[in-house]
C-alpha cells in the first residue's frame, strides 16, 4: 500500500501534465472564440437592441448545425484517439474520409437553407418582423461559411486527435482574431469601409471561415503523422464504416437531440420578448468565458483517455477517468462563481431596454447555476463515456429527458400556464440537474469502458 500511493501520484502528476499540453490550447481557443462571440455583441450594442436579439436568434441556426459537426466530431473521436493509442494512422485516414462526406452534407443542407430561406428560418425563432429583417439579411450572408465551417470541422477534429492540439489552436485563433478585427472594419466603418451594422458582423465571419479552410486545407496536408488528402474519400472497408456510423450516430443523435431541444428553448424565449433574449445574449458572455476550462478539459481530456483505452491499458483509463471528472468539475465551480461575482460588469456596457436590464441579473445567476450542472454532465457523457465508446448512453438519456421532459415542459409553463419570463428561464436552464444522477450511477458502474478497435493492418498490405 505504501509503494503504491508515490506510484500512484507519480502517474497523477504525469497525467495532468499530458492533460495540460492538451487542454490549455483548447482553452485558448475557447477563450478567443467566446471573445469573438463577446465582440460581436459589444459592438452591436452600438447598433441597437434589435440588433443583438436579431444575430442572437439567427444564431441558433449555426448552433444547430455546430451541434451536428460537435456529434461528427465526437464520434470519430472516439475512433480516431483509440486507433491512434495503437498507432494505426491509416485507418484514421480512412475515418477521416468517411466523415468528411457527411460533414459536408450537413454544411451544404444549412447553408442552401439559409441562402435561400432565410426569413423561413427566423421564424422559427420569432414572430417580430424587424427582427426577421435583420437576421434573414445576416444569415443571407454568413450562409456561405457553413460549409466551409463543416470541412474545417473534420481537418481539425482528425488533426487534435493524433495530439496535434497546438496546431488546431494556431489555425482557430488566427480565424477569430481576424474575425473581430474585421467586425471593427465593417461594423464601424474602418479604413474607409461603410458601417455595415449587422450585414458587417455576417461578412466578418464568412471572411475568417474561407481563411480558416484554407488554412486547413494547407496544414492538415503537412502533418507528419497523417495523409489527409481527397483520395481518402475514396477508401473503402465496409467493416471499419459500420463501426464508424455505429458509434458516430448515437453521438450525433445524442447531440441533436440535446441541440435541437436547446434551440426549442430559444424558440420560447423568442417569443417570450426581445428583452430577455438580449438580456440572455449579453450574459452568454459570461457563461462562454466561465466555461473554457472546464469545457475545454472535458473534451481535451477524452483524448488522452481514448488513447490508454486504445494502448489496453484499461485500469489507468480508470484511473484517470477520475481524476479527469473531479477537476473538471471543481473548474466548473470556478467557472459558476465567476459568473456571480461579474455581475455588476454587466451592468457597465449593456445598452438594454429597462426591462431587459431587471432580467439581467437574475439570467445571469440561473445561467451559472445550470453552467454547474453542465460541467458535470458534459465531462462524464461526452469526455469520459465517449472516450470509452459508450455513445449510446447519453442518446438515449437526452431523448428522454430533453424531449420527454424539458422541451414539453418548456412550452406548457411558457404558452399554457404562461407563466412570467423570468420564471420559465429557470424551469428551462436548471434541466441539467433532472438527469445528473442516473448519469453518474451509469459512471461508477464502469460500462462504458471499451476497446472498439480493430485490426486492419491485412488490409492495408
Amino acid at each position: 500500500m505504501l509503494n503504491r500511493l508515490p506510484n500512484q501520484r507519480q502517474e497523477a502528476i504525469t497525467f495532468f501534465k499530458s492533460l495540460a499540453k492538451i487542454v490549455f490550447p483548447i482553452a485558448l481557443q475557447n477563450l478567443i472564440s467566446a471573445a469573438v462571440s463577446s465582440a460581436d455583441v459589444v459592438m452591436l450594442n452600438f447598433v441597437g437592441q434589435k440588433a443583438i436579439a436579431a444575430v442572437s436568434l439567427a444564431s441558433y441556426i449555426q448552433f444547430i448545425l455546430f451541434i451536428f459537426l460537435i456529434g461528427l466530431a465526437s464520434g470519430l473521436t472516439m475512433l480516431t484517439v483509440q486507433y491512434w493509442g495503437k498507432k494505426d494512422t491509416y485507418t484514421i485516414e480512412t475515418l477521416f474520409g468517411f466523415a468528411l462526406k457527411l460533414s459536408v452534407s450537413f454544411g451544404l443542407i444549412f447553408g442552401i437553407l439559409s441562402f435561400f430561406v432565410p426569413e423561413l428560418l427566423m421564424r422559427i425563432f420569432t414572430s417580430e418582423e424587424p427582427l426577421i429583417k435583420i437576421g434573414a439579411d445576416y444569415l443571407r450572408i454568413v450562409s456561405v461559411s457553413y460549409i466551409l465551417m463543416s470541412i474545417s470541422n473534420v481537418y481539425q477534429t482528425v488533426i487534435k486527435s493524433v495530439e496535434h492540439v497546438k496546431t488546431v489552436t494556431a489555425i482557430t485563433v488566427s480565424a477569430l482574431l481576424l474575425n473581430i478585427l474585421l467586425n471593427c472594419v465593417f461594423i464601424f466603418g474602418w479604413l474607409g469601409f461603410p458601417k455595415m451594422g449587422v450585414k458587417g458582423v455576417a461578412l466578418a465571419t464568412t471572411i475568417a471561415r474561407i481563411i480558416e479552410f484554407a488554412l486547413c486545407i494547407i496544414i492538415g496536408s503537412h502533418v507528419k503523422e497523417l495523409h489527409l488528402r481527397w483520395e481518402c474519400l475514396f477508401r473503402k472497408n465496409s467493416i471499419l464504416f459500420k463501426d464508424f456510423l455505429r458509434y458516430t450516430l448515437p453521438a450525433l443523435g445524442n447531440e441533436c437531440v440535446w441541440g435541437v431541444g436547446w434551440s426549442m428553448y430559444a424558440v420560447v424565449l423568442g417569443h417570450l420578448g426581445q428583452d430577455i433574449v438580449a438580456a440572455n445574449s449579453v450574459v452568454n458572455i459570461l457563461r462562454n468565458l466561465g466555461s473554457i476550462m472546464c469545457f475545454g478539459m472535458a473534451y481535451g481530456g477524452a483524448i488522452l483517455i481514448g488513447k490508454y483505452i486504445g494502448e489496453d491499458n484499461l485500469e489507468l483509463a480508470k484511473r484517470n477517468a477520475s481524476r479527469l471528472a473531479k477537476s473538471t468539475i471543481f473548474f466548473g465551480f470556478l467557472g459558476s462563481l465567476f459568473m456571480i461575482l461579474c455581475t455588476p460588469l454587466l451592468y457597465k456596457f449593456a445598452n438594454l431596454s429597462l426591462q431587459a436590464l431587471i432580467y439581467l441579473k437574475y439570467v445571469n445567476y440561473i445561467n451559472a447555476l445550470s453552467l454547474f450542472g453542465a460541467s458535470i454532465n458534459t465531462v462524464l457523457i461526452c469526455g469520459i463515456f465517449r472516450a470509452g465508446g459508450d455513445s449510446k448512453f447519453g442518446f438515449i438519456l437526452d431523448t428522454i429527458a430533453m424531449w420527454g421532459v424539458s422541451v414539453p415542459l418548456a412550452f406548457i409553463i411558457a404558452f399554457v400556464l404562461k407563466l412570467p419570463p423570468l420564471v420559465c428561464f429557470f424551469i428551462m436552464y436548471i434541466d441539467e440537474y433532472e438527469k445528473m444522477a442516473v448519469i453518474v450511477y451509469h459512471y461508477k458502474s464502469g460500462k462504458w469502458l471499451k476497446n472498439i478497435t480493430r485490426d486492419f493492418s491485412n488490409l492495408q498490405k
